[in-house]
């Protein structure tokens, strides 16, 4: 019995790593390089870019004897993640490769000439979050601009989107609105590998720069896809790794809990959203918060998909810090049907029949980034008349179906 179940043990586990997902950086080195052969390597990427054994793209890459690694470039929070959030990243050189880093969170967001000089293809690799108003996407976008008016090769190697290849939410951004957190004219949530939405603002004339108003430019892109991705896969399907994009999304589901509480979040004076404890973007609390009159008034709107829990908690840092305060944590019941972004303007709601706090007053100096995020002041200039979802639930769904139907072209997986 014993050898029995020590066999079929044996043989699951063979099953469950046969079925592991391979990223686009390990799809490339088991080509052997080939597409870079002969060419000068430039490589932008973070710590989320990692093979399934946790060895980093960088590493990979400069230790291969046929591909010459020449340059590394910097997004945010930097290439080896040791700048915190907003942190300006500096150009210099890789301690570990010893190769130039050049900087594109600091000086300047798109890369010079003069960064690109002597470059024949720039290779990206950073984890996404499926998410638009996450910055590297915008990275990706104003590398790709510059790579295209020097003819220099763009090749994305492909991730997971951790959110899965289904969810489509959101408004596009309108004119006037366009910004390093809403580069292009895609929903909040996009449904796309990066590798898809690398393809899609290359062909469809998005890419048309961080204010959104310059002439699109179209770069020769290569995507190297992944094997075994679906696109009704959770990151935890995948069997990789997770590795943290930035700071404050630590584990794959923080990114799935991020755009349904990042909005909130951009309020001072207002919601804790489990930032400066352990659960970011996972909750919804304050000191004045009763928490089951919360819970009961979100319960009431029997949302499809989502429940709710009360929670007290201590944050450790930020503005809360040593104060207990009080509110929900939320869950996703049927992940399928829950819709995602609307669960914090439902909160808003809540919180304002409940307790009369209006986040449109309570806050200063960041209703601009507000409507960035949002991709346009309507949301802000309809919701804080009355704070009822129902007031902006036409407009804020009114794109998805559309982008939904475009983007299925664009689809590898």
């Amino acid at each position: 019995m014993k050898r029995t179940i020590t066999i079929f043990l044996a043989v699951l586990a063979c099953t469950l790593a046969s079925a592991r997902v391979k990223p686009g950086i390990e799809v490339l080195r088991e080509s052997g390089f080939r597409a870079l052969e002969g060419k000068r390597v430039g490589l932008l990427t973070n710590p989320s870019g990692v093979d399934g054994n946790l060895k980093s793209t960088a590493d990979i890459l400069n230790e291969a004897p046929n591909v010459n690694l020449v340059a590394l470039f910097a997004p945010e929070h930097g290439v080896r993640g040791d700048v915190y959030a907003g942190g300006k990243v500096e150009s210099g050189v890789d301690e570990i490769t010893g190769l130039p880093v050049h900087s594109l969170y600091g000086s300047t967001r798109q890369p010079t000439d003069a960064m690109l000089k002597g470059i024949d293809v720039v290779v990206y690799d950073i984890q996404d979050v499926g998410t638009r108003s996450y910055t590297f996407i915008s990275t990706l976008g104003l590398m790709m601009r510059s790579c295209a008016k020097l003819g220099i090769e763009v090749m994305v190697l492909d991730r997971p989107n951790p959110l899965g290849g289904e969810k489509v939410e959101g408004p596009y951004p309108r004119e006037g609105f366009y910004s390093f957190v809403g580069q292009y004219r895609i929903p909040y949530i996009y449904g796309l590998t990066v590798g898809e939405l690398a393809r899609l603002i290359n062909e469809e004339g998005l890419n048309r720069g961080q204010k959104g108003n310059e002439e699109h430019l179209k770069c020769k892109l290569t995507v190297v896809p992944m094997e075994g991705w679906t696109r009704d896969m959770t990151y935890d399907d995948t069997g990789l790794p997770w590795v943290l994009p930035s700071p404050n999304i630590p584990y794959a589901q923080t990114a799935v809990c991020y755009p349904c509480s990042g909005l909130v979040g951009e309020f001072n004076n207002y919601l804790n959203i489990g930032i400066g404890y352990s659960l970011p973007f996972g909750t919804f609390a304050a000191e004045w918060i009763d928490a089951d009159r919360l819970k009961a008034e979100l319960d009431s709107y029997h949302l499809e998909g989502i429940a709710f829990r009360t929670i007290h908690y201590t944050p450790f840092s930020g503005s809360c810090a040593g104060k207990l305060i009080h509110g929900v944590q939320y869950f996703f019941t049927d992940y399928r049907t829950a819709g995602m972004t609307t669960i914090q303007f439902y909160v808003m709601q809540a919180v304002y029949r409940l307790f009369g706090k209006d986040p449109f007053k309570l806050s200063t100096g960041r209703l601009d980034m507000f409507d960035k995020v949002c991709g346009s002041d309507y949301i802000r200039t309809t919701f804080s008349k009355t704070l009822e979802v129902k007031d902006i639930l036409e407009y804020w769904n009114q794109d998805a179906d559309g982008f939904a139907e475009l983007s299925e072209q664009y689809y590898m997986y």
